[in-house]
C-alpha cells in the first residue's frame, strides 16, 4: 500500500494580502488625501516676536551676558581642558554670568562615570543655577526658557540643539571649536 495523499482544505489555508494589492493601495491614498485637505486649511502659526527684538536685534542682551550651558558644552569643554568662566569672559569681552538648569545636572547624574569630571565641573559655586518645571529632558527646558526670556545665549555643542535654537530669533550660540569657544550670531 501506498501512502495516503492529504489534500489542503481551501478553508484551512491561510491567505495573507500581499503589500502590493491594489485594496491596500487605495485606502492609504485616501488617507493621503485627508492629510493634504488638512493641512491646507490650517493656517500656520508663527511666534509671536517679542517687544525686545527691534529689527531683528535683541536689545535685552547686554554687558553682564547670561549665558546657559548645556550638558555636551560642559563635556567638551572639561575633554579640551577649558576653563568656562575665563573662557567665556575673553570671548564676550564682559562680564558673563554662567548658568545651569537643574535638567542638565540631572543628565549629567544620569550619563554615568564618564561625565564624571563634567559633573564636578557643573558643581563649580561660580555657576548659577536655574530651577525649572520640566519634565527633565535638557533641550526641551533649554529652548523653553530661551523663548521666553530673550536675555539668554544658549552654550552648546550639539547639532540637532543648535538647529533648533537658529529658529528663535535675537538667540546667540556659544560653541567650542578648534579648542576655543566661538560665539554665533552676536552683533558686535
Amino acid at each position: 500500500m501506498g501512502k495516503l495523499r492529504k489534500s489542503r482544505k481551501f478553508a484551512k489555508v491561510k491567505r495573507k494580502i500581499r503589500k502590493q494589492d491594489r485594496r491596500i493601495a487605495t485606502e492609504e491614498k485616501d488617507k493621503k488625501e485627508k492629510k493634504r485637505k488638512k493641512t491646507k486649511s490650517l493656517v500656520r502659526n508663527l511666534p509671536q516676536v517679542s517687544s525686545s527684538m527691534f529689527f531683528a536685534y535683541n536689545e535685552s542682551l547686554g554687558p553682564p551676558y547670561r549665558v546657559i550651558l548645556d550638558t555636551n558644552f560642559i563635556y567638551f569643554s572639561a575633554r579640551n581642558r577649558l576653563d568656562i568662566t575665563t573662557g567665556l569672559f575673553d570671548l564676550l569681552m564682559a562680564k558673563t554670568i554662567v548658568y545651569i538648569t537643574d535638567c542638565v545636572v540631572g543628565e549629567l547624574e544620569k550619563l554615568g562615570p564618564k561625565f564624571k569630571v563634567a559633573l564636578k565641573v557643573s558643581k563649580d559655586p561660580r555657576f548659577k543655577r536655574l530651577t525649572c518645571n520640566c519634565n527633565g529632558y535638557a533641550d526641551d527646558c533649554l529652548c523653553t526658557t530661551v523663548t521666553n526670556f530673550k536675555c539668554y545665549m544658549i552654550a552648546t555643542c550639539d547639532r540637532n540643539l543648535k538647529r533648533r535654537i537658529r529658529k528663535i530669533p535675537g538667540v546667540p550660540i556659544v560653541s567650542i571649536k578648534h579648542h576655543q569657544f566661538i560665539v554665533e550670531r552676536l552683533p558686535l
